[in-house]
């Protein structure tokens, strides 16, 4: 950086805080003007650009607690102090001297120590190169190294696979295949990272990521609720009023066999402890919702039994309990 720029620069008005603002807040203004004004996101803006070097400039300073410290101290000396030759005209480098105890005069190599050592430069350094004057890594040499791409993948999987976990194969950009860790349990939407698999760093810094987008198919039977399975499970009238012993499927495939209760009603969740969603966060169960079908084909005698256990079956109103609630909510 020319020595001009430390009274020409107000790196604190780039980003847009005050002098006094905390390390915290001067990193997420940067975050937030680097991903608005950097040249990935607009590219072939040149003033995009331009204004991305002039706040990564300003922040790699900034964020330096010794760099911060030193710019402070130049810009305190005054806007009016100039670093000019001597004999040009104005106060120059006695303006900037006279801080270090010095008169107007000759100049001992000690005193060109003092100043050098506010840049961090030996005796007969150069303003502009050294620690200010050295590329510091990101883009064009500001603002750190600059992280590489994420790639984003996607796949399909069936709902299986998704429960129980396993390793697939997909196609990356580059039209190379790579293997992707499938977890168990996985569910419809859920994204998985493969760190430092994506795109290399422009300059040094850390690979990108591969984001994978899973989408889950639908199973005909089984629906996922967390680690739990749900699957519905039709019963007769008669099973649901007498009671009964049924088989539930599972996702094993080995049926298991629940009792069913006399006077069970639809809609009854039966629970099967430790049959559902196995993974590294736990062990779902299955949970049995108790359907009760209704005939929709009834012969003559069918129907006559029916009327006869309409005419004995107590004289009970299954909406009494509904309309009562509607009446007084």
């Amino acid at each position: 950086m020319a020595s001009q720029d430390w009274f020409d620069k107000d790196f604190y008005k780039v980003l847009g805080d005050a002098k006094d603002a905390s390390d915290a807040d001067l990193k997420k203004t940067y975050r937030k003007l680097a991903r608005k004004y950097h040249p990935d996101s607009n590219p072939g803006d040149t003033a995009a650009e331009s204004k991305f070097k002039e706040i990564s400039e300003a922040y790699a300073v900034l964020s330096d607690k010794e760099q911060r410290a030193e710019y402070d101290e130049i810009r305190a000396m005054g806007s009016g102090a100039r670093f000019q030759a001597p004999g040009s005209g104005g106060g120059g480098f006695e303006d900037v001297f006279s801080r270090f105890g010095q008169s107007r005069g000759g100049y001992q190599q000690a005193d060109f120590d003092d100043i050098f050592s506010m840049f961090g430069q030996q005796g007969g350094g150069t303003f502009g190169s050294g620690r200010f004057g050295q590329p510091s890594g990101g883009f064009r040499g500001f603002g750190g190294p600059q992280r590489g791409a994420d790639v984003t993948a996607r796949t399909t999987i069936d709902f299986v696979t998704a429960t129980k976990g396993e390793t697939i194969s997909l196609q990356g950009e580059d039209g190379k295949p790579f293997k992707v860790k499938i977890p168990a349990g996985v569910s419809d939407g859920q994204k998985i990272k493969l760190r430092g698999r994506g795109r290399p760093s422009p300059d040094g810094g850390e690979a990108g990521d591969i984001v994978v987008s899973v989408t889950v198919r639908p199973h005909p039977v089984f629906a996922r609720d967390g680690l739990n399975l749900r699957v519905t499970v039709p019963v007769t009238f008669t099973e649901a009023a007498l009671g009964a012993t049924i088989d539930v499927p599972t996702l094993d495939g080995d049926p298991v066999r629940l009792r069913v209760a006399p006077g069970t009603p639809s809609g009854r969740v039966l629970r099967v402890k430790g049959r559902g969603v196995q993974s590294t966060k736990g062990t779902g169960d299955l949970l049995a919702e108790v359907q009760v079908a209704v005939p929709a084909h009834l012969d003559d005698k069918a129907k006559e039994a029916l009327q006869r256990f309409h005419e004995l079956e107590p004289d009970e109103n299954p909406r009494a309990d509904l309309m009562n609630k509607a009446r007084h909510a």
